[in-house]
């Protein structure tokens, strides 16, 4: 039987993603799934992703190779997606969310506050503006100050930043140190209420070409409703404030995890990267029975954000 071919970026932990999908593909199948490793431009340039654009710059190179027949479906970090779907391209299916809430591994196995208190002026490592924000506006919740710098690259070199004695904390995401096995390396999961994660974060995309009708849904046979409603809230809020994905903006929605889902509550946040000003906001409703439902919750929270003064706090605007 012929393999699909899954594309994938070249990094571990997009490995460690990829592989798991094919385990289900294939159960779910009966096909071998073979990875295909394609390198994208945010992983051979060095530069701060506000500064090449953050949207886009891990998919734009596996969508190419997906319109280009070199591979049969695709494997993303939910986050990592533009939030407009282009027509050539199928959503195939958005998986069962892994934990969303940020991560902090500190020296000495501190958490965050005992960190910022602990004297002097902490430096958190963190590539993202909007765990600046939200790091920044903690700290001076707290009367303290921190440094947040900004770093890139993988896992490794990340906790190796504190290993070293060169920064005090890193912050990455809890699911992707799970897919690692490096939970054990965690000293403290951030509570959403003081620190929103990205929008999508901990979730996972399926793409394939929206002309092979026939692998779309079988791929659907992954999907969970739950999780597909509740980052479609999330991005939906992201793109109704007009924001790319490295702009300093936090989205939750928590579906209730009762057997019968009947509500959800979704929380956003964004701020100046000092974390001097902070516009969080949330609504809870009836749970929506469709991605539509959720789209509407997230563009009626963003208009409410932006009434409040949300537009002039992001650095980066994308159509």
């Amino acid at each position: 039987m012929k393999a699909l071919r899954l594309g994938t970026r070249r990094s571990l932990l997009a490995m460690a993603q990829s592989r798991g999908v094919a385990e289900q593909v294939t159960r779910l199948t009966g096909r071998p799934v073979e990875l295909v490793e394609i390198t994208t431009y945010g992983d051979v340039s060095r530069e701060a992703l506000a500064q090449i654009g953050g949207t886009g710059v891990f998919v734009s190179a596996l969508r190419d190779a997906l319109l280009a027949g070199e591979v049969d479906f695709a494997v993303h970090s939910l986050k990592d997606l533009p939030t407009s779907q282009p027509d050539t391209l199928a959503l195939a299916a958005v998986p069962l969310r892994a934990d969303p809430r940020d991560a902090l591994i500190a020296r000495d196995g501190l958490t965050f506050e005992r960190l910022a208190v602990a004297g002097g002026r902490a430096r958190v490592g963190t590539g993202s503006p909007r765990r600046m924000a939200q790091l920044n506006a903690w700290a001076r919740a707290l009367g303290c100050e921190i440094e947040t710098v900004p770093i890139r690259g993988n896992v490794d070199t990340r906790i190796g930043y504190v290993r070293s004695g060169e920064l005090d904390a890193v912050v990455l995401a809890s699911a992707g140190l799970h897919r690692l096995g490096r939970q054990e390396e965690i000293t403290e999961l951030l509570p959403p209420d003081l620190m929103l994660p990205a929008p999508g974060q901990g979730a996972l995309a399926i793409e394939c070409a929206a002309s092979n009708a026939d692998l779309a849904a079988a791929l659907g046979g992954l999907d969970d409703l739950h999780t597909r409603v509740a980052v479609t809230a999330e991005r939906t809020l992201l793109a109704a404030l007009e924001a790319g994905c490295s702009a300093p903006v936090g989205a939750l929605a928590d579906l209730s995890a009762e057997r019968d889902v009947t509500e959800m509550r979704l929380r956003g946040a964004v701020g100046t990267t000092d974390g001097s000003t902070l516009v969080q906001l949330s609504t809870t409703g009836p749970a929506p029975g469709s991605a539509d439902e959720a789209a509407a919750i997230g563009r009626e929270l963003a208009e409410e954000m932006l009434a409040k003064g949300a537009a002039g706090l992001m650095g980066e605007r994308a159509h």
